[in-house]
């Protein structure tokens, strides 16, 4: 049985790292910086949202960091609006992989959503080593809640990545909706305010939100004493497995309703 659960384990590494390849080939090609701009699309769009929050003044009086600021709050939406955005797409652009036994849609989501990952994740911590090289920040104030924050952020855009995913396989219209829906949450995910800036009122509606809560960790790991973040990790945590569980019982739905090319 081990020796089974080991073999299928091996398997799956080489189908997911085959699907990482094709998708790098597919999205970035071979052509000008081809796989590089996995990490340095993510850290254009975060530069130019940062300078235009700087031109109005987005986060000053509050005592913090703006590059900080700025920086943890683009990079948290490109971890989970990307992560989803691409997974829309993802079984129609791989149905004709669908007929080999080995490769599931599950493989095919994760491989999309890995890609989405790294190259935030990269760009995220390209991006704070040249602000602090240039002396826009300071270091993080508690590295191991900077981690803690960027791992449930990533976990959360992992399972709606797979929800979101799943779902449009069964209907065109998810894929429609999804991207006003993103824009719609961008707004209350906390990218451009902390909660403690919020009513009262306000600050109970936000914080239904599972990214906010992941921000307001990773903000907190930042700035330390400074800032005030309100962040209920038992919460966030029980939220990102319950869509997990629905994620994946989506995905097992979808998968048995696709019929291979």
């Amino acid at each position: 049985m081990d020796t089974s659960l080991r073999h299928s384990f091996a398997i799956q590494r080489r189908v997911i790292g085959a699907l990482l390849m094709r998708e790098v080939i597919t999205r970035f090609g071979r052509h000008n910086i081809g796989f590089l701009w996995l990490f340095v699309e993510p850290m254009l769009f975060t530069v130019g949202v940062a300078g235009i929050w700087s031109l109005i003044g987005m986060g000053h009086g509050h005592g913090i960091s703006f590059p900080v600021f700025a920086l943890t709050g683009y990079s948290s939406v490109l971890l989970w609006r990307n992560s989803a955005t691409r997974a829309t797409h993802a079984i129609e652009a791989n149905m004709a992989l669908i007929h080999h036994r080995n490769v599931r849609i599950l493989d095919i989501f994760i491989a999309r959503v890995i890609l989405e990952i790294v190259g935030t994740t990269i760009s995220f911590m390209a991006l704070g080593c040249i602000f602090w090289a240039l002396g826009f920040m300071e270091p993080p104030a508690h590295v191991l809640q900077v981690v803690e924050g960027w791992l449930v952020l990533a976990w959360f855009g992992t399972a709606l990545a797979i929800f979101v995913g799943s779902i449009s396989g069964r209907s065109d219209v998810v894929e429609k909706l999804w991207s006003p829906i993103s824009y719609l949450l961008f707004p209350l995910s906390g990218a451009a305010f902390m909660v403690e800036w919020l009513p009262p009122v306000f600050r109970t509606v936000v914080l239904w939100l599972p990214m906010v809560h992941g921000l307001e960790i990773l903000r907190g790991g930042f700035f330390g004493a400074a800032v005030d973040a309100h962040f209920d990790r038992s919460y966030v945590l029980s939220a990102c497995l319950v869509l997990t569980l629905v994620a994946l019982a989506q995905c097992r739905i979808v998968s048995r309703q696709i019929i291979p090319e």
